[in-house]
């Protein structure tokens, strides 16, 4: 099992900053990808920015040019940047990462989210 914890939520206004971390714990020697994802009330969640080991990274549309997703390997740990913050922006942020378990079989695993409330 793997588990996630994340900080840094809150409420911010808009045009302001945040950085969310997650932290991961337990059987992480064989995870890949990490990343974050939100969802917002009455809304699917939606996967905002991932990271690969090596360091690719890939955004949603919405948030390019204003979140910068990173890792830290050696800690288990990736963070969020999140500038020029939008009211549209206010949701349940979720660190995610996947666990291969035998060749090319993964499991999923999300943390219990962190609350980001962006006034405008």
């Amino acid at each position: 099992q793997v588990q996630l914890v994340e900080s840094g939520g809150g409420l911010v206004q808009a045009g302001g900053t945040l950085r969310l971390s997650c932290a991961a714990s337990g059987r992480t020697a064989a995870t890949g990808d990490m990343g974050w994802g939100r969802q917002a009330p009455g809304k699917q969640r939606e996967m905002v920015a991932t990271i690969t080991r090596g360091g690719n990274t890939n955004y949603a549309d919405s948030v390019k040019g204003r979140f910068t997703i990173s890792r830290d390997n050696a800690k288990n740990t990736v963070y969020l940047q999140m500038d020029s913050l939008k009211p549209e922006d206010t949701a349940v942020y979720y660190c995610y990462t996947k666990r291969r378990i035998v060749g090319n079989v993964w499991v999923d695993y999300w943390g219990q989210g962190t609350q980001v409330t962006v006034s405008s």
